[in-house]
């Protein structure tokens, strides 16, 4: 009680503050220090990170983040120090945690890894048009946790960078035009030129297909039905390629009609062979096979 009463003392207190004074002025100076480093040096740094780039959602996250959390941890250190502070405990205390805190959050960091890898290479920025994880739609916003997606159905998709960063990925907007496919098919009756004449100047007339490259009709292949066609034309916005792709088709259907070019119905085509006897090769190595003609067979006789 008599030491409590000691500690306690205004004059004992008053000693101990001024005593305690210069050292809580020196952490003071400290912290005021590097604050004012980081005021002063915010600016530049954020400067020459554009100049080197860098997106800008990572440059606010590279400065006001990391550089100033940097700072911060730096400053408290520094002022701890000056109070006499044995910070050495604290820091094996705090590395500790931070170890268990990095198993705990394994997959929050490797999403953030993954966001600045996006940040750092680019390989699609806002507003662009993508196919990524099975889904297509515009970018909307880049955070360092995951990619928001809007969709053509106008749902919002949310998908983690470290997810965009394991597969593959389809920038429809990198190069600005883009190549839209569209599969044709005419009967094997019909003349190929004729088709792609009458195709090309449907397609031309459609708002949105640029002229460069120029539109093209190429055979595919000779399918079961008919002859396979594809449509490549080029788009002017990557954004328009579903509407587009449909249009295309409505328009080549109706101007293969009004021309009259046919377009196959899928069919198949059955031959019956009425000449098969029982003297034919095939139906002595299959006795079977004489059923197939609705009937019994006989024996001939000896």
């Amino acid at each position: 009680m008599e030491k409590l009463t000691q500690l306690l003392d205004p004059k004992h207190l008053l000693n101990v503050l001024i005593d305690f004074s210069p050292k809580l002025l020196a952490a003071a100076l400290v912290l005021l220090t590097f604050w004012l480093i980081y005021r002063t040096t915010r600016g530049t740094l954020c400067s020459i990170l554009r100049r080197a780039g860098i997106h800008e959602a990572l440059i606010r996250m590279l400065v006001d983040n990391v550089y100033h959390f940097a700072l911060f941890m730096f400053a408290t250190v520094m002022a701890a120090s000056q109070l006499d502070i044995k910070v050495g405990a604290a820091l094996a205390g705090l590395g500790a945690a931070g170890i268990a805190l990095g198993f705990a959050a394994q997959d929050s960091l490797a999403n953030i890894i993954a966001g600045f890898l996006i940040f750092w290479d680019k390989p699609f920025l806002v507003g662009d048009f993508v196919t990524v994880h099975g889904q297509y739609g515009m970018v909307s916003e880049i955070t360092m946790r995951t990619t928001r997606i809007r969709t053509d159905d106008n749902t919002y998709v949310v998908i983690p960078n470290r997810k965009i960063i394991d597969e593959t990925l389809v920038n429809h907007s990198k190069h600005g035009w883009t190549r839209v496919n569209v599969p044709l098919a005419i009967a094997y009756e019909e003349s190929i030129p004729e088709a792609r004449k009458v195709i090309l100047a449907a397609v031309k007339e459609i708002d949105g297909i640029v002229a460069s490259p120029a539109a093209e009709v190429v055979v595919k292949e000779l399918g079961a039905s008919g002859v396979n066609l594809l449509v490549r034309v080029s788009i002017r916005e990557a954004g328009d390629e579903n509407r587009l792709f449909h249009r295309i088709i409505e328009t080549c259907k109706s101007a293969l009609d009004q021309a009259g070019i046919q377009i196959p119905y899928p069919h198949l085509k059955l031959v019956v062979n009425e000449g098969v006897t029982e003297d034919d090769d095939r139906v002595r190595a299959f006795p079977n096979a004489a059923a197939l003609r609705g009937g019994q067979s006989t024996r001939r006789a000896a």
